[in-house]
Protein backbone atom coordinates (compact mmCIF):
# COMPACT_ATOMS: atom_id res chain seq x y z
CA UNK A 1 0.00 0.00 0.00
CA UNK A 2 0.93 3.48 -0.81
CA UNK A 3 2.41 5.29 2.42
CA UNK A 4 0.41 9.13 1.98
CA UNK A 5 2.75 12.01 1.09
CA UNK A 6 2.82 15.42 -0.01
CA UNK A 7 3.25 15.51 -3.81
CA UNK A 8 3.59 18.77 -6.39
CA UNK A 9 0.27 19.27 -8.39
CA UNK A 10 -1.24 21.47 -10.45
CA UNK A 11 -4.87 21.82 -11.82
CA UNK A 12 -4.46 23.49 -15.54
CA UNK A 13 -7.16 24.41 -18.12
CA UNK A 14 -6.35 23.70 -21.89
CA UNK A 15 -7.83 25.36 -25.13
CA UNK A 16 -9.00 28.29 -23.83
CA UNK A 17 -7.32 31.69 -23.76
CA UNK A 18 -9.96 32.32 -20.50
CA UNK A 19 -9.32 30.09 -17.31
CA UNK A 20 -11.96 28.23 -16.66
CA UNK A 21 -13.35 28.05 -19.89
CA UNK A 22 -11.41 25.46 -21.31
CA UNK A 23 -11.15 21.64 -19.88
CA UNK A 24 -8.89 21.45 -16.79
CA UNK A 25 -6.74 18.38 -15.93
CA UNK A 26 -5.51 17.35 -12.56
CA UNK A 27 -1.60 16.68 -12.99
CA UNK A 28 0.67 14.99 -10.13
CA UNK A 29 4.16 16.01 -10.87
CA UNK A 30 5.55 13.55 -8.91
CA UNK A 31 3.64 10.00 -9.07
CA UNK A 32 6.70 7.80 -7.84
CA UNK A 33 5.62 4.81 -5.57
CA UNK A 34 1.92 5.50 -6.38
CA UNK A 35 -0.01 2.50 -6.71
CA UNK A 36 -2.23 1.63 -10.21
CA UNK A 37 -5.38 2.04 -7.18
CA UNK A 38 -3.85 5.18 -5.42
CA UNK A 39 -4.22 6.47 -8.81
CA UNK A 40 -7.05 5.37 -9.98
CA UNK A 41 -8.51 6.04 -6.66
CA UNK A 42 -7.30 9.81 -6.83
CA UNK A 43 -8.44 10.43 -10.07
CA UNK A 44 -11.76 9.38 -8.97
CA UNK A 45 -11.96 11.72 -6.34
CA UNK A 46 -10.82 14.64 -8.85
CA UNK A 47 -13.67 13.59 -10.64
CA UNK A 48 -12.62 15.47 -13.74
CA UNK A 49 -12.68 13.80 -16.98
CA UNK A 50 -9.07 12.91 -16.64
CA UNK A 51 -5.85 13.29 -14.27
CA UNK A 52 -2.58 12.53 -15.05
CA UNK A 53 0.59 11.22 -13.02
CA UNK A 54 4.53 12.38 -14.34
CA UNK A 55 7.33 10.26 -13.42
CA UNK A 56 11.09 10.23 -14.53
CA UNK A 57 11.80 8.90 -17.94
CA UNK A 58 12.94 5.26 -17.77
CA UNK A 59 15.04 6.01 -20.84
CA UNK A 60 17.08 8.46 -22.81
CA UNK A 61 14.17 8.97 -25.43
CA UNK A 62 11.43 10.87 -23.47
CA UNK A 63 11.82 14.08 -20.78
CA UNK A 64 8.83 12.29 -18.25
CA UNK A 65 6.58 9.39 -18.00
CA UNK A 66 2.36 9.97 -18.51
CA UNK A 67 -0.21 7.71 -17.35
CA UNK A 68 -3.73 9.35 -17.20
CA UNK A 69 -7.10 8.07 -15.95
CA UNK A 70 -10.76 8.89 -16.26
CA UNK A 71 -13.01 8.34 -13.27
CA UNK A 72 -13.80 5.02 -14.97
CA UNK A 73 -10.25 3.62 -16.01
CA UNK A 74 -6.58 3.96 -17.45
CA UNK A 75 -6.56 5.44 -21.01
CA UNK A 76 -3.38 4.79 -23.00
CA UNK A 77 -3.58 8.68 -24.79
CA UNK A 78 -5.13 11.42 -24.59
CA UNK A 79 -5.06 14.84 -25.76
CA UNK A 80 -5.95 17.90 -23.69
CA UNK A 81 -3.90 15.63 -20.38
CA UNK A 82 -1.01 15.66 -22.76
CA UNK A 83 -0.93 19.40 -23.26
CA UNK A 84 -1.95 20.23 -19.95
CA UNK A 85 1.30 17.63 -18.02
CA UNK A 86 3.34 19.52 -20.52
CA UNK A 87 2.38 23.45 -19.66
CA UNK A 88 2.95 22.14 -15.69
CA UNK A 89 5.66 19.99 -15.88
CA UNK A 90 7.51 23.35 -17.74
CA UNK A 91 6.10 25.84 -15.18
CA UNK A 92 7.43 23.29 -12.54
CA UNK A 93 10.86 23.33 -13.72
CA UNK A 94 10.77 20.78 -16.36
CA UNK A 95 13.88 21.61 -18.37
CA UNK A 96 13.80 19.45 -22.30
CA UNK A 97 16.62 17.70 -23.49
CA UNK A 98 16.25 19.68 -26.82
CA UNK A 99 15.17 23.30 -26.54
CA UNK A 100 11.23 23.72 -28.26
CA UNK A 101 10.82 20.03 -27.77
CA UNK A 102 9.27 18.16 -25.40
CA UNK A 103 8.84 14.10 -25.65
CA UNK A 104 6.12 12.19 -23.65
CA UNK A 105 6.65 8.67 -22.81
CA UNK A 106 2.85 6.95 -22.37
CA UNK A 107 1.60 4.06 -22.85
CA UNK A 108 0.22 4.76 -26.37
CA UNK A 109 4.24 5.07 -27.00
CA UNK A 110 6.35 8.06 -27.66
CA UNK A 111 4.34 11.70 -28.28
CA UNK A 112 6.38 14.96 -29.46
CA UNK A 113 5.42 18.00 -28.53
CA UNK A 114 6.68 21.60 -29.57
CA UNK A 115 7.15 24.61 -27.66
CA UNK A 116 6.42 27.74 -29.48
CA UNK A 117 6.10 31.38 -27.05
CA UNK A 118 5.10 29.20 -24.27
CA UNK A 119 2.59 27.41 -26.09
CA UNK A 120 2.09 23.66 -26.45
CA UNK A 121 1.53 21.20 -29.54
CA UNK A 122 1.62 17.08 -29.96
CA UNK A 123 2.02 15.40 -32.66
CA UNK A 124 -0.98 13.17 -33.36
CA UNK A 125 0.32 9.60 -32.66
CA UNK A 126 -0.92 7.58 -35.08
CA UNK A 127 -4.38 5.88 -35.24
CA UNK A 128 -4.92 2.09 -34.52
CA UNK A 129 -8.02 1.96 -35.81
CA UNK A 130 -9.64 3.66 -38.99
CA UNK A 131 -11.94 3.01 -41.88
CA UNK A 132 -15.42 2.94 -42.13
CA UNK A 133 -18.12 2.39 -39.43
CA UNK A 134 -20.33 -0.68 -39.98
CA UNK A 135 -24.32 0.49 -41.31
CA UNK A 136 -25.36 -1.39 -37.55
CA UNK A 137 -23.33 0.72 -35.52
CA UNK A 138 -24.52 4.07 -37.64
CA UNK A 139 -28.04 2.99 -37.20
CA UNK A 140 -27.51 2.97 -33.37
CA UNK A 141 -25.34 5.69 -33.16
CA UNK A 142 -27.89 7.84 -35.21
CA UNK A 143 -30.58 6.77 -32.65
CA UNK A 144 -28.75 7.74 -29.59
CA UNK A 145 -28.13 10.90 -31.51
CA UNK A 146 -31.41 11.50 -31.98
CA UNK A 147 -30.58 12.01 -35.66
CA UNK A 148 -32.00 10.26 -39.17
CA UNK A 149 -29.23 8.19 -40.71
CA UNK A 150 -29.03 10.07 -43.84
CA UNK A 151 -27.94 13.45 -41.84
CA UNK A 152 -24.70 11.20 -41.02
CA UNK A 153 -23.00 12.80 -44.05
CA UNK A 154 -19.74 10.76 -43.12
CA UNK A 155 -18.24 8.89 -41.04
CA UNK A 156 -15.03 6.80 -39.57
CA UNK A 157 -13.08 4.95 -36.97
CA UNK A 158 -10.37 7.46 -35.70
CA UNK A 159 -9.63 5.33 -32.61
CA UNK A 160 -5.90 6.35 -31.44
CA UNK A 161 -6.24 4.59 -27.99
CA UNK A 162 -9.13 5.89 -26.33
CA UNK A 163 -11.79 4.18 -29.01
CA UNK A 164 -13.44 7.01 -31.02
CA UNK A 165 -15.96 6.54 -33.70
CA UNK A 166 -16.29 10.42 -35.25
CA UNK A 167 -19.77 11.04 -37.61
CA UNK A 168 -19.95 13.85 -39.49
CA UNK A 169 -22.92 16.40 -39.68
CA UNK A 170 -23.74 19.14 -42.54
CA UNK A 171 -23.59 21.99 -40.11
CA UNK A 172 -22.44 23.39 -36.68
CA UNK A 173 -25.91 24.45 -35.20
CA UNK A 174 -27.21 20.59 -36.22
CA UNK A 175 -24.15 18.87 -33.58
CA UNK A 176 -25.35 21.93 -31.01
CA UNK A 177 -28.64 20.98 -31.07
CA UNK A 178 -27.83 17.26 -30.46
CA UNK A 179 -29.54 16.11 -27.41
CA UNK A 180 -28.33 12.79 -27.18
CA UNK A 181 -28.77 9.30 -25.26
CA UNK A 182 -26.88 7.12 -24.96
CA UNK A 183 -28.72 4.51 -22.44
CA UNK A 184 -28.27 1.55 -25.10
CA UNK A 185 -24.89 1.65 -25.81
CA UNK A 186 -22.82 2.00 -22.42
CA UNK A 187 -19.26 1.44 -24.28
CA UNK A 188 -19.33 4.38 -26.74
CA UNK A 189 -16.84 7.06 -27.71
CA UNK A 190 -18.21 9.20 -30.16
CA UNK A 191 -16.96 12.72 -31.62
CA UNK A 192 -19.66 14.69 -33.73
CA UNK A 193 -18.37 17.65 -35.84
CA UNK A 194 -20.77 19.91 -38.36
CA UNK A 195 -19.21 22.98 -40.77
CA UNK A 196 -19.11 26.35 -39.10
CA UNK A 197 -21.03 28.77 -42.03
CA UNK A 198 -18.31 29.92 -44.55
CA UNK A 199 -16.55 33.08 -43.52
CA UNK A 200 -16.85 32.27 -39.52
CA UNK A 201 -13.33 32.22 -37.46
CA UNK A 202 -13.46 28.88 -37.01
CA UNK A 203 -13.92 25.55 -39.23
CA UNK A 204 -15.62 23.52 -37.30
CA UNK A 205 -17.63 22.62 -34.34
CA UNK A 206 -17.25 19.55 -32.54
CA UNK A 207 -18.82 18.05 -29.62
CA UNK A 208 -17.38 14.60 -27.63
CA UNK A 209 -19.25 11.67 -25.99
CA UNK A 210 -16.52 9.65 -23.64
CA UNK A 211 -19.75 7.75 -22.51
CA UNK A 212 -17.13 4.67 -22.39
CA UNK A 213 -14.76 6.17 -20.39
CA UNK A 214 -17.07 7.61 -17.66
CA UNK A 215 -17.71 11.09 -18.99
CA UNK A 216 -20.94 11.92 -20.86
CA UNK A 217 -19.58 14.78 -23.01
CA UNK A 218 -16.28 15.81 -23.16
CA UNK A 219 -15.75 19.79 -22.78
CA UNK A 220 -12.95 19.99 -25.15
CA UNK A 221 -10.82 17.05 -26.51
CA UNK A 222 -7.73 17.03 -27.88
CA UNK A 223 -7.31 13.19 -29.06
CA UNK A 224 -10.36 13.51 -30.97
CA UNK A 225 -9.67 16.36 -32.69
CA UNK A 226 -6.11 14.72 -33.31
CA UNK A 227 -7.53 11.85 -35.30
CA UNK A 228 -10.65 13.53 -36.65
CA UNK A 229 -8.25 15.49 -38.44
CA UNK A 230 -5.63 12.46 -39.68
CA UNK A 231 -9.10 11.36 -40.92
CA UNK A 232 -9.55 14.55 -42.83
CA UNK A 233 -6.51 15.04 -44.19
CA UNK A 234 -5.77 11.56 -45.30
CA UNK A 235 -8.81 11.22 -47.13
CA UNK A 236 -8.16 14.69 -48.83
CA UNK A 237 -11.14 15.91 -47.37
CA UNK A 238 -8.67 19.23 -45.96
CA UNK A 239 -4.69 20.00 -46.96
CA UNK A 240 -4.13 22.79 -44.52
CA UNK A 241 -4.67 23.73 -40.82
CA UNK A 242 -7.64 25.12 -39.02
CA UNK A 243 -9.42 25.39 -35.45
CA UNK A 244 -12.51 23.54 -34.18
CA UNK A 245 -14.69 24.77 -31.36
CA UNK A 246 -15.81 22.55 -28.52
CA UNK A 247 -17.51 22.62 -25.61
CA UNK A 248 -20.16 25.18 -26.48
CA UNK A 249 -23.49 23.55 -24.96
CA UNK A 250 -20.94 23.37 -21.86
CA UNK A 251 -20.93 26.80 -21.35
CA UNK A 252 -17.13 26.59 -22.14
CA UNK A 253 -15.25 28.27 -25.09
CA UNK A 254 -12.58 25.72 -25.83
CA UNK A 255 -10.67 26.27 -29.30
CA UNK A 256 -8.41 23.89 -30.57
CA UNK A 257 -6.06 24.65 -33.32
CA UNK A 258 -5.06 22.22 -36.07
CA UNK A 259 -1.23 22.19 -38.17
CA UNK A 260 -0.94 20.19 -40.98
CA UNK A 261 3.24 19.90 -41.92
CA UNK A 262 4.50 19.58 -45.03
CA UNK A 263 5.12 15.60 -44.34
CA UNK A 264 1.54 15.52 -43.51
CA UNK A 265 1.97 15.66 -39.46
CA UNK A 266 -1.31 16.66 -37.76
CA UNK A 267 -0.20 19.07 -35.04
CA UNK A 268 -2.76 19.50 -31.90
CA UNK A 269 -1.88 22.76 -30.03
CA UNK A 270 -4.10 25.50 -27.76
CA UNK A 271 -3.98 27.86 -24.68
CA UNK A 272 -2.76 26.75 -21.47
CA UNK A 273 -3.06 28.38 -18.38
CA UNK A 274 -2.26 26.76 -14.62
CA UNK A 275 -5.51 28.04 -12.04
CA UNK A 276 -4.10 25.65 -9.35
CA UNK A 277 -1.04 24.68 -8.11
CA UNK A 278 0.57 23.48 -4.52
CA UNK A 279 0.69 19.87 -3.15
CA UNK A 280 -1.57 16.98 -3.24
CA UNK A 281 -1.35 14.44 -0.35
CA UNK A 282 -1.66 10.82 -1.84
Amino acid sequence: MTTPRPRAFAQVDVFSDTPLLGNPVAVVLDADGLSDDAMAAFARWTNLSETTFLYPPAGPDADYRFRVFTPERELPFAGHPTLGSAHAWLEHGGVPRTPGRLVQDCPAGLVELTVTEGRVAFAAPPTIRSGPADESLLADLARALGVERAEILDHQWVDNGPGWVAVRLATAQQVLALEPDFTGLPDVMVGVLGDHPAGAPHRFEIRGFAVGAGIPEDPVTGSLNASVAQWLVRTGQLADGYTATQGTRLGRAGVVRIDVAADGTVWVGGSCSTVIRGTVTI
